[in-house]
């Protein structure tokens, strides 16, 4: 939590300073909402599962369970590979909540937000947050991982979805030079476009190299990251920013919400 919040405060004070955007809806009606949702999420992960990842990686080690206890490779190999593994799962994840249409319409919460920054990282409907801590005790469990790992990964993932998704300028050369090694803003914010053909490109969160692999991966976005749109065409609309809609939007008849946004621009 320390260094959740501590990335959190660095880079929101970065976007004061240097934002590559000007923000849309702004932090008074976006922030209250998305972080709002970040501390219910965290209360009914706590309450609805007995077990994070990190807890299934302790009783994996004290039952003996998962493919490294059958290996003797040492602590650190097992985790650094531990880690390369849940970022691929955490891809994987991620292309299936694009695919997969009722696993979309729980992800898209995360989609309709009318601009991205720091909190945009953290906004994520309940249910897919609870899907999401289930795969990483699925695969945690069977690799039975040291547990060190799974706390460093849980670290390292929140700190580079907070850094991913700021809305924070970093000179050409630096972004070409890091995006070797971790996703940046400019390579992720292509994800959030409108165009359907950019929001299906960009899945990685830490490392970059998965979207390479696998040929999801798009360098600019078409508009530029000036003028491009970001959001759901759907969901352009005040309700994108309020945090009982963001709960409701899975729920939501996409004819019925047609009919909405038609009422809404008479």
């Amino acid at each position: 939590m320390a260094a959740f919040g501590g990335v959190l405060v660095i880079m929101a004070l970065w976007e004061v300073a240097s934002p590559m955007r000007r923000l849309s809806a702004g932090r008074s009606y976006r922030w209250p909402s998305n972080l709002g949702l970040v501390a219910f999420n965290s209360f009914a992960l706590r309450t609805i599962l007995p077990l994070t990842a990190a807890g299934t990686a302790a009783m994996a080690a004290e039952q003996g369970w998962g493919l490294f206890h059958y290996l003797s490779w040492s602590d650190w190999v097992s985790g650094l590979i531990t880690i390369i593994l849940l970022d691929l799962a955490v891809y994987l994840q991620h292309v299936l909540f694009h695919a997969v249409p009722i696993l979309w319409r729980l992800h898209m919460v995360h989609h309709t937000d009318p601009d991205i920054d720091c909190t945009t990282g953290l906004r994520f409907h309940t249910l897919e947050i609870i899907v999401s801590m289930g795969i990483k005790i699925l695969v945690v469990g069977l690799l039975g991982p040291p547990v060190w790992s799974v706390i460093a990964f849980e670290i390292i993932l929140n700190g580079t979805a907070v850094f991913n998704h700021s809305n924070v300028r970093l000179p050409g050369s630096i972004d070409h030079l890091l995006r070797r090694i971790v996703v940046t803003p400019d390579m992720h914010r292509v994800h959030h476009s409108v165009l359907p053909v950019e929001t299906n490109s960009n899945f990685g969160f830490n490392l970059p190299w998965w979207d390479w692999i696998f040929g999801t991966y798009c360098a600019q976005p078409f508009m530029g990251h000036q003028r491009m749109t970001i959001g759901l065409k759907a969901f352009q609309d005040a309700r994108s920013v309020r945090l009982h809609w963001m709960m409701a939007f899975p729920f939501i008849r996409q004819d019925s919400n047609d009919a909405v946004l038609r009422r809404r621009q008479r």
